[in-house]
């Protein structure tokens, strides 16, 4: 589970993608063998959405939240990949603890800014920052589903992240268009965007490549239980 589409760019060349209705909603669903992504939308909301219409739809045996994290510390640099141990939801404080994760991903309601993720780094002690993986770890463990996380490094702690908010929707969608309208007519804002382009696009092509590699052994351990169950009976 993702939040948008460029999240899952990587993993989409390999697989089918196709956009089915759940409760009035429609999702955008990229479905390979034995696994299917979503794209939920940006926040927890919509995160929590998207995993109420997977599980109903596809009955998953595992839920992974994939996607972009920001970095707490100055040692996670763009493009590295971060499992955590901990998924901590800021709403709350409650926490979720993953089986052979490392660290601390804390689910905060907004785009965070460095003086933001540096206050998250103190009170949580948490190594990055995401917006949606507690709501999927709440969903998972609702229906007694596993739950895990993966997430890639998009942004460093210092890095100034671009007023975004006000062009996310309602359903979590970010309004491309609209943006670039504001930012057309904000020159100074473009270095930065530049980089954020920059880094979004390393982050997703790491992610692809990661989750592509991770596949393949997850499809083959999914058939060989299969085999065995059928010789077994």
């Amino acid at each position: 589970m993702a939040a948008l589409e460029r999240e899952l760019r990587g993993l989409a060349k390999i697989s089918r993608r196709v956009e089915r209705e759940y409760e009035g909603r429609k999702f955008i669903f990229i479905e390979h063998a034995e696994t299917v992504a979503v794209c939920a939308g940006i926040g927890v909301e919509p995160a929590r959405r998207a995993a109420e219409a997977v599980i109903a739809l596809y009955h998953p045996a595992q839920l992974l939240s994939v996607g972009f994290a920001g970095a707490l510390l100055p040692d996670l640099h763009v493009g590295d990949i971060f499992s955590p141990a901990t998924v901590i939801d800021a709403r709350d404080g409650s926490q979720v603890m993953i089986e052979g994760g490392v660290g601390t991903l804390i689910t905060f309601m907004a785009v965070a800014s460095p003086k933001q993720k540096a206050k998250l780094a103190q009170a949580y002690g948490a190594q990055a920052v995401d917006m949606e993986a507690a709501a999927v770890a709440a969903a998972a463990r609702a229906h007694g589903i596993r739950f895990t996380a993966t997430k890639v490094i998009s942004d460093g702690l210092d890095f100034e992240m671009p007023e975004t908010a006000r062009f996310i929707d309602a359903h979590g969608r970010f309004r491309t268009a609209s943006f670039a309208v504001y930012a057309a007519v904000r020159p100074w804002l473009w270095l930065r965007l530049a980089q954020l382009a920059s880094n979004s696009s390393k982050a997703a092509r790491i992610l692809g490549d990661y989750l592509t590699r991770c596949h393949q052994p997850l499809a083959e351990t999914f058939e060989a239980k299969t085999t065995e169950i059928s010789s077994n009976r």
